[in-house]
């Protein structure tokens, strides 16, 4: 199954191509069977005409002229030698002036060799063009490339959208159901934190416990979040940051160095909790680049319509091939783990926040930096 799915959009290509290339070979056969068609009744045309022309009072003309009068489709001008317009036939310009008609005389006869008509003295040229018909068999196949081009990448669309669909159906009770399974354990935590602290009161331990136990019931709520309508406040966006980093900082090693710098104060609308949560998953990823040791730096800076927020760490750096995979679900580097992280970090920003997250640069070996983009509220 996995092996069909990988081959589908290159099948259905080929198939849509196939269909194009028997398709312009059937009309390239009829196209060249209508203009042999075309030229015989030409020919039977000029036949008709050098009959007309000879004929005495006395001769029945009515099958020449039928043959004459029954041309409703080729354009036709009848010149003398020197291209003067004697006649013509189905031409579209209205009301046509001797020098188009000459002009457009030219053009037919480069495209198909005029019809010579002996009238004794001179001889007069059948000059004649493409059929509407013709014209329409012609373009045929170059309006069937685009047709089935449409086809084929919008069936590819349709495909990724039911598959893009079915993953947020899952995302989204996966992530409700997590949340409601969090909730009872972490009310009985919390109550259990309350009467230690009431019984040890001057027990840091029992503050430390229940700073972890709103950040549990924090998460929970992150993850109830995901699938509804996102509320988004007007917020400082340094004073979520410096939250974040320093409630973070103190639950790395410390042999991880965190630092937040910003050359001024920036106002954003923010779901503070699923931001925090953005931030929180950018550092773990820092982290796990870095294997538990170096420095992760968050700088924030600012243009006139947005904010620049920079994650950079010294890890292990991300490979060319792999820049535009790290945001997708299921991918990640480490032997445990489902990879979700930042195809969620994507999510929040992208789709919440309206927002834009990409790898601004990275060497393997030298580290990752990520850059977030909010549009920016100047007061």
């Amino acid at each position: 199954m996995e092996k069909f799915k990988v081959l589908f959009r290159p099948l259905l290509a080929i198939i849509g191509l196939i269909i194009i290339v028997a398709s312009f070979l059937f009309t390239r056969d009829v196209v060249v069977s209508l203009a042999m068609e075309e030229h015989g009744k030409m020919k039977l045309w000029a036949a008709a005409t050098e009959q007309l022309i000879r004929a005495d009072m006395q001769c029945d003309v009515t099958l020449e002229q039928g043959v004459i009068t029954n041309n409703t489709t080729i354009p036709v001008i009848l010149t003398d030698s020197l291209f003067n317009v004697l006649s013509y036939k189905n031409i579209d310009i209205k009301n046509p002036t001797q020098e188009e008609l000459k002009v457009l005389a030219v053009k037919y006869s480069q495209q198909h060799e005029p019809i010579k008509v002996d009238v004794g003295d001179d001889v007069q040229l059948i000059c004649y063009g493409n059929s509407i018909l013709y014209k329409k068999l012609f373009l045929f196949p170059i309006v069937q490339f685009f047709v089935i081009g449409l086809f084929v990448v919008l069936i590819i669309l349709a495909i990724k959208l039911m598959k893009s669909s079915e993953q947020n159906k899952v995302w989204v009770g996966l992530s409700k159901e997590t949340a409601h399974q969090l909730g009872t354990p972490i009310s009985s935590l919390m109550a259990w934190i309350e009467i230690m602290k009431s019984k040890y009161p001057d027990d840091d331990m029992f503050l430390e416990m229940d700073k972890d136990v709103i950040r549990l019931r924090t998460v929970a709520e992150r993850f109830s979040q995901i699938g509804s309508t996102t509320e988004l406040k007007k917020s400082c966006v340094n004073d979520v940051i410096e939250r974040q980093v320093e409630y973070i900082r103190t639950r790395f090693s410390t042999k991880v160095e965190m630092s937040f710098k910003s050359d001024g104060e920036y106002m954003a609308m923010l779901n503070v909790p699923l931001f925090e949560w953005v931030i929180e998953n950018l550092c773990k990823n820092s982290v796990d680049a870095m294997e538990g040791k170096g420095h992760i730096d968050i700088t924030m800076s600012g243009t006139d319509t947005h904010v620049l927020i920079d994650v950079k760490d010294d890890g292990k750096g991300i490979g060319i091939k792999n820049k535009n995979m790290v945001f997708s679900p299921g991918y990640t580097t480490k032997k445990r783990g489902w990879g979700l992280g930042l195809s969620l970090v994507k999510r929040i920003v992208e789709e919440y926040h309206k927002g834009r997250i990409y790898v601004l640069s990275s060497h393997v070996g030298v580290g990752t930096t990520f850059r977030i983009e909010l549009k920016r509220i100047v007061s």
